[in-house]
């Protein structure tokens, strides 16, 4: 089947995503030896220096192999990038099922138990990540790591307000992974961003002393990526 023209004004990562398409598709078996960039130029209507960009990034991703003297072959016709996207999803969904379960019943405790010194330091942890998300720091180095931590800080508030020693010391232990989650999910582009109105209509339900409005509150949080990787996931 021939490959469909990519246009001149391809960049290298429209015919990255051709190759890429034409592998999944069967165009190429394992084993078989691509077309020369000249070929493979003249197909997609591009540059041969397109085409050779754009192979090795295949090259690099796993998919192909450059053999001196013999030409370009197949190695695999999946992308280990995108199996490996989907672990980490996988992942993420694991940790926000349980982080639903323990954040909704410290949200729920922390409403009928919370002291005023619980609302400052929740609200306290609020201002930092609105402070850091409008301060413009995501463009910073370990952006995501810093931005995770004022996330995570604010949730243990949360939990922490709950009052109950078994709750906090079992969301101690889980931290490092709802930290490296968060981390994984502020750098995956098609997961949503933390949504800080979400956090603040949490902050206020504990504060009204409404234990079902606060256990709402949380797993309405966390239930929006929630959906939206398993969604990603089905279509993965």
């Amino acid at each position: 089947m021939a490959l469909r023209a990519a246009g001149r004004q391809s960049l290298v990562d429209t015919v990255v995503e051709q190759l890429r398409g034409q592998l999944a598709e069967g165009e190429w078996k394992v084993g078989d030896r691509v077309p020369t960039e000249h070929a493979l130029a003249e197909q997609l209507q591009v540059g041969r220096n397109t085409v050779r960009e754009a192979v090795r990034v295949l090259v690099h991703a796993g998919m192909l192999q450059s053999r001196q003297g013999e030409g370009t072959f197949v190695v695999s016709t999946t992308d280990p990038a995108e199996v490996m996207r989907d672990v980490r999803r996988a992942g993420i969904r694991d940790v926000l099922e349980l982080r639903i379960a323990l954040e909704a019943e410290g949200a729920r405790l922390a409403a009928l138990r919370h002291s005023p010194a619980d609302l400052r330091r929740m609200r306290a942890a609020l201002e930092s990540l609105e402070a850091f998300e409008d301060a413009g720091e995501q463009s910073a180095s370990g952006h995501h790591e810093l931005h995770a931590a004022h996330d995570l800080e604010f949730h243990t508030a949360v939990v922490d307000a709950a009052h109950n020693a078994a709750l906090s010391a079992t969301y101690g232990w889980f931290s490092s992974s709802v930290r490296d989650s968060l981390v994984a999910s502020l750098g995956d582009r098609e997961v949503p961003s933390i949504v800080p109105a979400d956090h603040r209509a949490l902050v206020e339900a504990i504060a009204s002393g409404d234990p079902a409005a606060a256990e709402a509150a949380a797993r309405a949080l966390l239930e929006t990526p929630k959906r939206a990787i398993e969604a990603l996931l089905a279509t993965g």
